[in-house]
């Protein structure tokens, strides 16, 4: 009966876990109580197990909680007042919507696994940003779980944990890889990684690497067209003409695609530019506009000049971000070259020179050499930092990938880019080409960078260094006719051609048959802060030898002290 009365009592008032409150059946016990009181506590304790157990596996249609806690502050049953309902279970509604299922899969009315709130990357009006400011609730044991809970019982993560900038320094401890786009074994992110993500969320800007590489091609196939160093090869303009098109339509499918990227998922954009590789390729879309733009076909534009308003369409664009970032790089923040700087890098410089090719073919000169000087200052505040310390080079060695490949380009593009403005290739041009072919010596001799790779869209921005190198070498066996750097620019033509068919043949294959060209991108959804499990008791510092000793000391002398006190009482 007293077994029956002290469970009917759990089920009808509050139970602290650290503390029992008395029950009213209990009252006319207490004397029996205090004369034996070792075992009615562990007779206690064995109840608030089993009645703890029994509400953890509770999953039972006719019994539970009209309100949960956690179980660090104990369990509240609130139907003492109501006596008709005894038999009848209110759970409280919970968002399922964490961190990737990180958080409580095992909490008490979670039926159902956690899913990824997709919706904290989505753009936000003025309206939600005022209400995500309102006092949030923290749950225990959480990684970062800030939930707020909406009037219908949903729960929605914290936007300060979306919307904030993520700090420089955060991507390279999180991440690793050579383009930052693997997140580290013991890294947690904001969305669950067992779980295929929306498309949108899935598709990088470094898709426009695609677009670089085929537009790239475009003038490659027109300089061999028309190079009189390569008549002998007697190459069709239609090729061309192919190429040009099918880079129009890559580039109109990547930019739309990125637009709509861009309106809904406007927070995963953010991400991307505040990233210290993906926020090189802001300068692609522009890039591969000049490219277009310089490698029109003989039949969509007969004349070789341009109309000026082209030039201040894409340049536009281009300046803005040059001093956006070349400002962050001189101002010495967060954001600083030391900081930021990867091979990546190179592709925000190289769209200088591009524009100054652009810039003398519609015939502004003094422009194009406002830019050059621009784009030469910054290559070599880069090349310099890179040569001092490159924050991604532990990873290559694992990868084998050649990033290493960024270096080639932008100095072929300076070569190509003073011969167009001056008319001549001059010792400057010339000793910019010689440093791009150089570097590309020092990358044959190394295979290895090259081999047990895994396949990635990213790899395509790794294709137009060796078309700008092959382009500069044409333009410099026009200089220097020779057998030697005819067979030279042909066979670096070759190449890039050949490489840049073997990428689009994979990408269509993992496109449409393996379907695996996009997964999961997991370098947007990176915490702002690691995760420190707080319930964890920090370890006692090893190294702290002096208080170690200072406290050896101090009882070695106590116990000399209680040694002599028990001799001199003896």
């Amino acid at each position: 009966m007293d077994n029956k009365k002290a469970q009917n009592s759990l089920r009808t008032h509050y139970i602290d876990i650290h503390e029992v409150v008395p029950e009213e059946g209990e009252e006319g016990e207490g004397e029996e109580n205090q004369e034996k009181p070792k075992m009615a506590e562990n007779k206690t304790d064995k109840k608030l197990n089993k009645t703890v157990n029994k509400i953890r596996d509770a999953k039972r249609p006719g019994r539970g909680f009209s309100r949960q806690v956690s179980l660090e502050t104990g369990f509240s049953v609130l139907n003492a007042g109501n006596s008709n309902n005894n038999n009848e279970r209110n759970v409280l509604e919970r968002s399922g919507k964490s961190f990737g299922g990180f958080g409580s899969a095992q909490r008490i009315g979670v039926v159902e696994g956690r899913k990824g709130d997709f919706n904290m990357f989505r753009t936000k009006s003025s309206l939600v940003r005022q209400s995500s400011k309102l006092p949030l609730k923290k749950e225990s044991g959480g990684l970062m779980n800030n939930v707020q809970e909406n009037g219908d019982g949903n729960g929605s993560v914290d936007d300060q944990t979306v919307n904030e900038s993520v700090p420089a320094g955060r991507y390279f401890a999180a991440l690793r890889g050579p383009e930052l786009d693997e997140v580290k074994d013991y890294e947690d992110i904001l969305l669950p990684k067992d779980e295929k993500w929306p498309f949108l969320l899935r598709f990088p800007i470094g898709c426009f690497g695609i677009c670089l590489g085929l537009s790239s091609q475009a003038i490659l196939w027109k300089s061999l067209s028309t190079s009189h160093s390569m008549k002998f090869l007697h190459i069709p303009p239609y090729i061309n003409f192919f190429l040009w098109l099918i880079a129009l339509l890559v580039l109109i499918a990547v930019s739309i695609t990125y637009t709509f990227k861009t309106t809904l998922y406007y927070e995963a954009v953010k991400r991307e530019y505040f990233h210290p590789v993906r926020v090189n390729f802001f300068f692609a879309p522009w890039i591969v506009c000049m490219f277009l733009a310089i490698g029109v076909p003989h039949k969509i534009s007969p004349s070789e000049t341009l109309h000026p308003s082209i030039w201040c369409i894409f340049m536009a664009p281009i300046l803005f971000l040059d001093l956006k970032i070349y400002g962050q790089w001189l101002s010495g923040g967060k954001r600083r070259l030391s900081k930021v700087a990867n091979p990546s890098s190179h592709l925000s410089v190289v769209g200088n020179f591009v524009g100054a090719i652009l810039a003398a073919k519609v015939e502004w000169k003094e422009a194009g050499k406002f830019l050059w000087a621009i784009g030469f200052a910054h290559y070599l505040v880069v090349f310099v930092t890179l040569y001092q310390r490159l924050p991604t080079s532990e990873a290559l060695p694992k990868e084998l990938h050649p990033v290493y490949s960024m270096f080639i380009a932008t100095p072929a593009a300076a070569s190509i880019a003073w011969k167009a403005i001056y008319g001549d290739s001059d010792g400057l041009s010339r000793t910019c080409y010689f440093i791009a072919l150089f570097l590309f010596s020092s990358l044959v001799v190394r295979i290895n960078f090259f081999r047990g790779f895994k396949f990635s869209v990213a790899w395509w921005s790794y294709t137009f260094p060796m078309t700008t190198l092959a382009i500069a070498t044409i333009k410099y066996a026009e200089d220097v006719p020779s057998a030697i750097t005819k067979t030279f620019a042909l066979s670096l033509s070759l190449m890039s051609s050949a490489m840049v068919t073997v990428l689009f043949a994979s990408t269509l294959l993992h496109a449409f048959v393996w379907r695996t060209l996009f997964p999961n991108d997991l370098a947007i959804a990176i915490t702002n802060k690691k995760y420190v499990n707080k319930e964890k008791k920090p370890l006692k510092k090893a190294y702290n030898i002096r208080r170690w000793t200072k406290q050896a000391s101090i009882s070695s002398i106590i116990r000399k002290q209680n040694s002599a006190d028990k001799d001199s009482e003896g």
